[in-house]
């Protein structure tokens, strides 16, 4: 059992930066692929980034390529997510998620995640 708890959001205007994390339980941490997903209001959750296991292998939503970056520190048992340049239209609630995995993959379909944060809300203003 993996518990994940998103931090980091806030009310931002546009152009600016806010740096989220997500800090899971457990010893297993480095045995997880782990995602960054989003949903804004009357929307469906979209992927933004995910991670391998060992931090070698990302991958990015063509959206936010260029202003998002996803990191991951095993140590710490935390994965972030950094966000410049922030847009109106990246308002939503932001979840990170965990994939059970057995190889360097990324995961960017919401249906093969195991666990779920339950979000923190970044809110950009124009």
């Amino acid at each position: 059992q993996v518990q994940l708890v998103e931090s980091g959001g806030g009310l931002v205007q546009a152009g600016g930066s806010l740096r989220l994390s997500c800090a899971a339980s457990g010893r297993t941490f480095s045995r997880y692929a782990m995602g960054w997903f989003r949903q804004a209001p009357g929307k469906e959750r979209e992927f933004v980034a995910a991670i391998s296991r060992s931090g070698d292998n990302s991958y990015y939503a063509d959206s936010v390529k260029g202003r998002i970056t996803m990191s991951r520190d095993n140590a710490k048992n935390t994965v972030y997510l950094q966000m410049n340049s922030l847009k109106p239209e990246d308002t939503a609630v932001y979840y990170c998620a965990a994939a059970i995995a057995w190889t360097t993959r990324v995961v960017v379909t919401p249906g093969e995640y195991d666990y779920w944060g339950q979000g923190t809300q970044v809110t950009v203003s124009s």
